[in-house]
């Protein structure tokens, strides 16, 4: 996950200062209430949270899963295998980019698919690799990091996904892809003595938008998970996100608030940010939101005190979040 807020107009969301929600916003949501009585309301299965934190401890037992590493190949290899014992039809991307400081990086994008053949779909996503430095921490800021919210966290809560529309007699009506990006999380760090280089982060999603896994792919629109597992964590709406897709910002957050989530899917505005779903937006041209945390106690510490930090390890990890963001997504698919 990215230190810096977004700057360059590629990804400019204008000028989005902290806010929540507004009378107009509160009298849209009721009238969202009375419309949906008489729509029905599909009941997901139920997301189990024990699952998803097994499989975030089971990534962060790799060690970090640094590009490059064999911690890093073995984790991919599990994810694959996870996916297809899950029932999914699945793609592996293998590709080479260049880092920042000039190494070339070995890295793969996994994604799954259920139920290919349907033409109606949802894009979910997050990113496997881990950071290889901790240049947030003051003590081994060289040393990589477990990540294990910075990474496993969204990959745990999508595996369960994965496992729960696999063995669920129910279903849902559309097609789900799954897309687990590699390479996010190697960018330039801030006090990089490099020249500052612009596309550093992210090179997973930036591959794949330009050579998506099928031919002329679409999905109606996509969610990405990216530190979604802390204990008590804030989910605001992102800069990003607002900009590109708001009406799917709005439908995830009103999912989150009717299932009794109101205290982590919050109706605050937060400034835009570099991660996946940036490039899907911009150059995938697939309409993407980002559930990411936000540290509304300290703006200035976008993603909380543990980010970039060996403090991101599973004593962050809440299986409460993992319950919140789990059941919420899987309530969006099961009511396409």
């Amino acid at each position: 996950m990215k230190n810096k807020i977004i700057a360059m107009a590629l990804f400019a969301a204008g000028s989005l200062n902290l806010y929540s929600c507004d009378s107009a916003e509160k009298g849209g949501a009721k009238q969202a209430a009375v419309a949906s009585k008489e729509t029905p309301v599909v009941k997901a299965p139920e997301f189990n949270a024990d699952t998803a934190y097994s499989l975030i401890e089971k990534q962060v037992a790799f060690g970090p899963r640094v590009p490059n590493t064999p911690a890093h190949y073995a984790t991919g290899e599990w994810i694959i295998e996870k996916l297809r014992e899950y029932g999914a039809d699945v793609k592996v991307q293998t590709f080479q980019m260049r880092a920042f400081d000039g190494k070339m990086l070995n890295l793969r994008n996994i994604i799954a698919s259920y139920n290919p053949e349907a033409g109606n779909r949802v894009l979910l996503a997050a990113h496997w690799d881990t950071r290889p430095f901790a240049d947030k921490d003051e003590q081994n800021p060289k040393k990589p990091i477990d990540g294990a919210n910075d990474g496993a966290s969204g990959v745990g809560v999508l595996l369960e996904i994965a496992r729960i529309i696999h063995t669920s007699e129910q279903k849902p009506e559309i097609g789900v892809d799954m897309i687990f990006f590699d390479g996010e999380d190697y960018g330039q760090p801030d006090d990089s003595d490099l020249p500052y280089q612009d596309n550093t982060w992210c090179l997973g999603s930036q591959y794949w938008s330009k050579n998506k896994h099928v031919p002329n792919y679409r999905a109606n629109y996509g969610i990405l998970l990216d530190m979604v597992g802390a204990e008590n964590a804030k989910f605001a709406r992102e800069g990003t996100s607002m900009q590109y897709a708001k009406e799917v910002v709005d439908k995830v957050w009103k999912a989150g608030n009717s299932l009794g989530y109101s205290d982590y899917f919050k109706y605050v505005n937060a400034p835009a940010i570099t991660d996946d779903h940036s490039y899907v937006n911009a150059w995938g041209n697939i309409r993407m939101i980002d559930i990411i945390e936000y540290n509304m106690n300290n703006p200035d510490d976008y993603f909380g005190p543990y980010h970039h930090r060996h403090t991101d390890n599973m004593d962050v990890i809440s299986k409460n979040t993992l319950k919140a963001v789990g059941q919420t997504v899987l309530h969006v698919l099961y009511n396409e």
